[in-house]
């Protein structure tokens, strides 16, 4: 990749002359797509980013949000005053490492978690819990299968390596990711108002410290490589623009970046990810106004005989670029060394352009701002995306349900999760495999078996649905958000913020920039609905290979809080009634049946009032008479049904039609209850409460649809479901 001929004239013009080989390749990957955001940006004003819980919203490594107090944690955000929020933060970020994937998925996806780990750290936060939203191509096919593997194993060996479980996330297979597998990763942190940090400079004379691993070959022009798309070679030929990772080194970061805010001696801090040092450093001076002179001679280096471009460039990982006072330079390099970490002080803030030297020469001498701002947006054309008409199969019954509950897409991702170290740390009060993980924030009480009420919850989903979004682009990313919130929800917790890592194909191709368009209006719109900014995100686009586009894909991270840390299962207790609360949406357009059985049809309705609906949902969820809850979404019912089931818990269920049982339509929970009349008064005038029967201790799902009746006990359900294990164990 290079220049366009536009960015080069454009940049000719503010320098007055050629830039140097250095110059150019920096322009090249701080103005790519990957960096600067030239078709997505004039999009992204749609998000409301703004609320009483938001720190510090879009525009720095990660977003940081108020946590209310436990008493206040179910309280809409726009009822609470300021004394409802405590001392503690988290941050939310979220990143995607789409192309270093497919072309080598087991260090893609690990230094995915390094960097957005990393982007944890800038913010002076202790990273506390991570979230994969992976999708691939058709799960029986062998490249596919080998995508899966090497991610989850790179995600797996990297998170439990640095001690940061992965606790929630997503696996999703659909054809259009054949030639372009997604590898979205979120991660929370903690921090406060006295150890929070920015990505700005702040003050002239202070000293740019890098600290971490030593700078390699490694990941040059990483950032313009994630702005193309994937070539049919990719693999082999853009084998040196993926990062190498090594969890250790990041392991030691983490705790050396702890002791460096324990005493106050971090002003600023960028990680070093896309564009490498030239883009951290830069970027961290422009934020601040200032400039900075930078002796790339000073960087620990690891190969012999890099250039100023090399040096500048590459994506070397596990490094951090600090800004310190000049007296605090030394008391750095010990604690880096006590960490057996590189520590070099690599130039100084300064106000004027950003310089960098090499050998005694000036090899960049820019306005920092310019750099970092001046890409100029792309204006593209969008053609508006058609749904689908009904034109739905005919099937037997229990071929149907069998097709869908084994899909690989709705069946257990135990295989998955059972590889990660999902309770190092402590915290994860709801493990993986439920609607939402559920961590413990803080503790009160002084009890550390307390998990019943004391403290703050945070619960976190992340996801997306590419069905959906290949149906309808528009009211899949509305469902995407509503599903994530009744995530949430149905584990009794109101939902307080997201952000968003939004996947594209090519932007130049007028189809695919009207999907791209079409998934940030749903997502701004429905996130808007529910009260729920949206505080950051990620932007990858050029996700286009040899097999054409990807579906658009919103992969939304959203956490809520409730008070306490207990919430109720999924899984059924065998002593309630068994009721869905929440109106279908009268098709199946984007669902796994369709997927499964062919035919088409439009998407389904959304409801009308997502705001009630979800706090009615967080109400039940926390009632004394609530013994189990689920959330309805892929596969519908059918596969809700199949996920409560336990070998000592069963039940007896009705349902009218197989649009009924196979409707994906967000916002629905399958609840088991010792009230249903409590809980019809908890929804009237919000949302249609149906009975479907009542639970028992048989272990057999009992199903009746239009008069035809199955059954299936749990070892056959469970059999249905082991797809992804059966066939890779």
């Amino acid at each position: 990749m290079s220049l366009p001929d536009s960015d080069h004239q454009l940049i000719v013009a503010e320098l007055g002359r050629e830039p140097t080989p250095a110059e150019a390749t920096l322009f090249e990957n701080l103005w790519s797509e990957h960096c600067a955001y030239r078709s997505s940006r004039p999009l992204l004003s749609a998000f409301d980013s703004e609320g009483s819980q938001v720190v510090i919203g879009p525009g720095d490594d990660a977003a940081v949000i108020a946590v209310p107090l436990p008493e206040a944690a179910t309280t809409p955000a726009d009822d609470r005053a300021g004394d409802d929020y405590s001392e503690t933060y988290i941050t939310l970020g979220i990143e995607s490492h789409n192309h270093p994937s497919y072309v080598d998925p087991y260090d893609g996806a690990a230094t995915g978690v390094g960097g957005i780990v990393r982007d944890t750290l800038s913010m002076g936060a202790y990273p506390i819990a991570l979230a994969d939203s992976l999708y691939f191509g058709p799960f029986d096919r062998e490249h596919s299968q080998y995508l899966f593997e090497g991610v989850v194993e790179g995600i797996s060996n990297y998170g439990n390596s640095i001690g940061v479980p992965t606790v929630t996330g997503s696996v999703d297979f659909h054809e259009g990711y054949v030639g372009n597998p997604l590898v979205n990763v979120a991660c929370i942190g903690l921090t406060n108002e006295e150890r929070l940090v920015t990505a700005e400079a702040q003050a002239a004379g202070n000293k740019l410290v890098l600290v971490g691993n030593a700078t390699g070959r490694d990941g040059l022009g990483g950032a313009s490589f994630a702005s193309e798309d994937l070539a049919e070679d990719a693999e082999t030929e853009d084998r040196p623009a993926v990062q190498v990772g090594d969890p250790y080194s990041e392991k030691l970061l983490i705790e050396a970046n702890e002791a460096l805010v324990d005493e106050n001696l971090i002003l600023s801090a960028r990680d070093l990810g896309a564009a490498g040092l030239g883009g951290a450093s830069s970027e961290l001076v422009a934020k601040g106004g200032f400039g900075a002179e930078i002796d790339l001679n000073e960087v620990h280096q690891r190969e012999p005989n890099m250039n100023a471009l090399e040096i500048l460039l590459a994506e070397s990982q596990e490094r951090m670029c600090y800004e310190v006072a000049p007296a605090d330079t030394e008391r750095v390099a010990e604690i880096a060394d006590r960490f057996d970490l590189g520590c070099s002080v690599i130039g100084e803030v300064r106000e004027g352009n950003y310089v960098c030297t090499f050998d005694g020469e000036v090899v960049v001498d820019v306005d920092p701002a310019f750099l970092a701002e001046g890409a100029p947006m792309n204006d593209l054309d969008a053609i508006d995306p058609e749904q689908d008409e009904r034109d739905l199969p005919e099937t037997a019954l229990a071929a149907a349900i069998e097709a869908v509950v084994s899909s690989p897409n709705t069946a257990s991702k135990r295989w998955v999760y059972r590889q990660y170290d999902h309770e190092v740390g402590v915290r994860t009060a709801m493990k993986p495999g439920d609607d939402a993980a559920i961590m413990a924030i803080r503790e009160t009480s002084g009890d550390a078996d307390d998990t019943t009420g004391a403290g703050t919850g945070l619960s976190f989903s992340a996801g997306a649905n590419p069905n959906w979004t290949t149906a309808a682009p528009y009211e899949g990313a509305q469902a995407v958000a509503l599903e994530n919130a009744t995530n949430l929800a149905a584990k009794g917790s109101l939902p307080l913020t997201a952000v968003n890592c939004l996947n594209g194909g090519n932007p130049e191709k007028p189809d695919v920039y009207g999907g791209f368009k079409a998934i940030v209006d749903g997502l701004a719109d429905m996130c808007a609905t529910l009260s729920t900014p949206i505080v950051g995100g990620n932007v990858s686009l050029y996700n286009d290979s040899v097999s054409g586009a990807i579906p658009p894909t919103p992969t939304l991270a959203m956490v809520g809080t409730k008070q306490g840390y207990s919430a109720p299962p999924a899984a059924l207790s065998g002593e309630g009634d068994i009721i869905v609360v929440g109106s279908a949406g009268g098709a199946l357009g984007g669902s796994e049946y369709l997927a499964q059985c062919g035919g088409s049809d439009a998407f389904p309705t959304l409801p009308e009032n997502p705001t009630d609906l979800v706090s009615a949902i967080v109400t039940i969820a926390n009632a004394d008479s609530t013994l189990a809850t689920h959330d309805v979404s892929h596969g519908g019912l059918a596969v809700t049904l199949a996920e409560v089931v336990t070998a000592d818990a069963g039940c007896d269920v009705v349902v009218d039609d197989i649009m009924s049982l196979f409707d994906e339509t967000p916002g629905r929970v399958v609840i088991e209850t010792t009230d249903v009349d409590g809980v019809r008064d908890a929804f009237d005038g919000i949302a249609p409460v149906e009975r479907l029967g009542s639970t028992d201790e048989s272990g057999v799902l009992s199903l009746s649809v239009d008069g035809e009746s199955v059954e299936y006990d749990a070892e056959e359900i469970a059999a249905l479901r082991n797809t992804i294990a059966a066939t890779l164990e």
